[in-house]
């Protein structure tokens, strides 16, 4: 893998994925512990938005390690739930408004995590010429190239 931000443990996944090409992931719960979850809210934009419970990533760092480890019961159990998205209206340069949905700050985070192990277990299927929604690629590199 290529990202910057790869742990030995992605790396061993990312191992595996090139090992076993044909092994089905039915379930990425098992691979997202408290340590990684931490490690999801380092990479997570600390300046989003609050969501819809109006919860920033400064309100839920206050208790860090406690809502870490309820969220990965919750994972784990599969009880965890997205909370719906805030609508919220943006300008448009032609004075109209467009909606977007915000996400909770730990359903950015949730995402994230996924994500993460999204990338270590499909990175290698990828031919060098790809670009699209790669981390550390951008459309302006494929531009380029």
């Amino acid at each position: 893998m290529r990202s910057p931000t790869v742990t030995p443990q992605l790396q061993r996944i990312a191992a595996q994925a090139i090992r076993e090409p044909d092994r089905v992931c039915t379930t990425l719960a098992h691979l997202i512990d408290v340590e990684f979850l931490r490690e999801a809210y380092g990479q997570t934009r600390q300046a989003s938005a609050p969501g819809i419970d109006g919860v920033t990533a400064q309100a839920y760092a206050e208790h860090l390690d406690e809502n870490r480890r309820d969220l990965h019961e919750r994972l784990r159990r599969g009880r965890y739930q997205a909370p719906p998205g805030e609508r919220v209206w943006l300008e448009k340069d032609d004075g109209g408004q467009r909606p977007i949905g915000t996400p909770t700050f730990e359903d950015t985070m949730v995402q994230r995590a996924v994500a993460m192990r999204l990338e270590a277990i499909y990175e290698q299927d990828f031919h060098d010429c790809s670009y699209g929604f790669r981390q550390g690629r951008s459309p302006h590199d494929a531009l380029h190239e």
